[in-house]
């Protein structure tokens, strides 16, 4: 079964380059799209535990990705958090992780970025 990606991105052509990654990679299936932090709050609201890897960038349409990060780590159910933005500086990574993103990536590490994920689909497919 595939982990369910819910991408936190304002950018449409990023978020389309992000499917298709995912696609291209397998093992990962995006089931929802918020480009404001309101959306992304409404849709972790009416869909608790409905995401295994939430991808957040950090500036947004409306409000921050590090809220989200926040909102995030609040539902029990939900999964891991990884942080994908062009804002990644040593300090804001320290922040992210802080708030309990699991992984932080600045959008130049495409290649660790894709890495995390297979090393992601590998560890699960290796589970119990």
């Amino acid at each position: 079964m595939d982990l369910r990606v819910f991408l936190v991105e304002d950018i449409q052509r990023m978020r389309g380059l992000l499917a298709e990654l995912f696609d291209s990679i397998g093992g990962f299936s995006v089931v929802a799209n918020a480009s404001t932090e309101a959306e992304a709050y409404l849709w972790l609201e009416e869909h608790p535990g409905g995401w295994d890897v939430a991808v957040i960038d950090l500036v947004l349409e409306q409000g921050a990705g590090m809220n989200v990060i926040r909102r995030c780590k609040a539902d029990s159910a939900g999964g891991r958090v990884v942080v994908f933005s062009s804002y990644a500086t040593p300090g804001v990574r320290q922040h992210c992780l802080d708030l309990g993103a699991d992984a932080v990536f600045d959008k130049g590490d495409t290649g660790g970025f894709i890495q995390w994920f297979h090393d992601l689909e590998d560890q699960e497919n290796s589970g119990p």
